[in-house]
């Protein structure tokens, strides 16, 4: 198992920004990828924003072109900046990392969740 510490949650008016970190830490593992997802009140969880281990992005329509996900593989921490938040942007947030300890083999871990409220 890979732990998660997620942070930088919290609340914030409309048209703001905000910057989620991630750092996973744990021994022998290789990660593949990590990423940030979502999940609001009566909604199914969603993708927000992937980022490999050689930095291809993938990012949901959502949040395309406002939010940026980038990565320090040094520290295996992974970051999510916010700008332009809406309302409909309120959610936990959850950081997601991918993972190998043997060949072939993939492994999936979830952080405990942060909550981005985006509100007057």
């Amino acid at each position: 198992q890979v732990q998660l510490a997620e942070s930088g949650g919290g609340l914030v008016q409309p048209g703001g920004s905000l910057r989620l970190s991630c750092a996973a830490s744990g021994i022998g593992f290789s990660i593949n990828a990590m990423g940030w997802y979502r999940q609001a009140p009566g909604k199914q969880r969603e993708l927000v924003a992937t980022i490999t281990s050689s930095d291809t992005t993938n990012y949901g329509d959502s949040v395309r072109g406002r939010f940026t996900i980038s990565r320090d593989n040094a520290k295996n921490t992974v970051y999510l900046q916010m700008n332009s938040l809406k309302p409909e942007d309120t959610a936990v947030y959850y950081c997601n990392v991918r993972y190998r300890r043997v060949l072939l083999r993939e492994y999936s871990d979830w952080g405990p969740g942060t909550q981005v409220t985006v509100s007057s």
